[in-house]
């Protein structure tokens, strides 16, 4: 997937709130072996009500398993924050 691709699906999956832009980029994080930004494109396909499988939980889960709980708090941190910055531009 192409940098502009990618960039198209971020602003879809977090300005538009569009759950199969968020679940495209989750795919993407976990087929690239991401893992911070797996972990928050995760959350913000949750958050979304985007349809998870047993296999978008059980990487995540292994990611968080290895994070210290500070690292873990700061990644839950920018999630929330991703989040807030898009409905600060809806404003």
């Amino acid at each position: 997937m192409s940098r502009a691709q990618t960039s198209e699906l971020v602003k879809r999956a977090y300005a538009a709130g569009d759950a199969d832009a968020a679940m495209a980029l989750l795919d993407q994080s976990i087929a690239l072996g991401h893992r911070r930004i797996a972990l928050i494109r995760y959350l913000q396909a949750q958050y979304l009500g985007a349809p998870l499988d047993a296999r978008h939980h059980e990487y995540v889960k292994a990611i968080a398993a290895r994070m210290s709980a500070a690292t873990l708090a700061r990644v839950l941190g920018e999630a929330r924050a991703r989040r807030g910055q898009a409905s600060c531009a809806d404003a």
